[in-house]
């Protein structure tokens, strides 16, 4: 995503520092961290290490951010969420992989219209994207579903297992209370084509998204 130039060389941040209730900047902030590793994740389809180091970050988030919002004074679950930040966009899962960042690029330029905050754009956008682009990584989507979330894939299709995936996501979103609509942050349908040329289309995810892909991504998102 970025220049090691602009990469610090030592960061310190408190896990107290954040409001982590539900529906704050701190689930905005566990989502972002979820997010980017998606990023990295919903790429390629070998056998990867850098995709087993994945699961287990987002397992971690999701573990420690419902524990966060039911208690947000809780310190290990904040320094986890904190120490998870830290692997979460370190380029160390990113090894191997020509990651997609497409979620980011429409939910920054959500951002542009609306100022909403950077993690709620971006749960905004999530669900309608990967829908869209599930045919095309479904393997990994199903993959993402079985080892993430722990659906059975007993008597299920491919598709199937993929959807209760992306279902069990959703319902972990909104136990922390995140945005699933862009609506929620103020956009309107009259925006959508201004935020569509705002969107910078990158080309390393399971599908190269057209102007027209953009828009569908955000009709779906309102």
């Amino acid at each position: 995503m970025g220049s090691l130039i602009s990469t610090p060389a030592a960061f310190i941040r408190s896990p107290i520092a954040k409001h982590v209730g539900r529906g704050g900047q701190g689930t905005s902030i566990s989502y972002d961290i979820f997010n980017h590793i998606c990023e990295q994740y919903f790429s390629g389809e070998d056998d990867n290490t850098s995709d087993y180091i994945a699961e287990a970050l987002m397992k971690s988030v999701v573990h420690s951010s419902l524990i966060a919002v039911k208690n947000p004074e809780d310190y290990e679950a904040r320094s986890n969420i904190m120490w998870t930040a830290t692997w979460a966009l370190n380029t160390l899962i990113a090894c191997g992989k020509s990651t997609d960042w497409m979620v980011h690029m429409i939910g920054q330029s959500v951002g542009a219209y609306t100022d909403a905050t950077h993690g709620m754009t971006l749960a905004a956008v999530s669900l309608p994207y990967y829908r869209m682009i599930m045919p095309y990584g479904l393997n990994r989507f199903k993959r993402f579903a079985t080892e993430v979330w722990g659906v059975s894939a007993d008597g299920k299709t491919d598709e199937q297992i993929a959807n209760e995936g992306l279902e069990a996501m959703k319902n972990w979103m909104k136990q922390l209370g995140v945005a699933l609509s862009i609506s929620e942050l103020g956009a309107t349908e009259d925006m959508l084509d201004g935020i569509a040329d705002g969107t910078i289309i990158l080309e390393g995810g399971y599908k190269t998204l057209t102007k027209e892909d953009v828009i569908r991504v955000l009709k779906d998102s309102l």
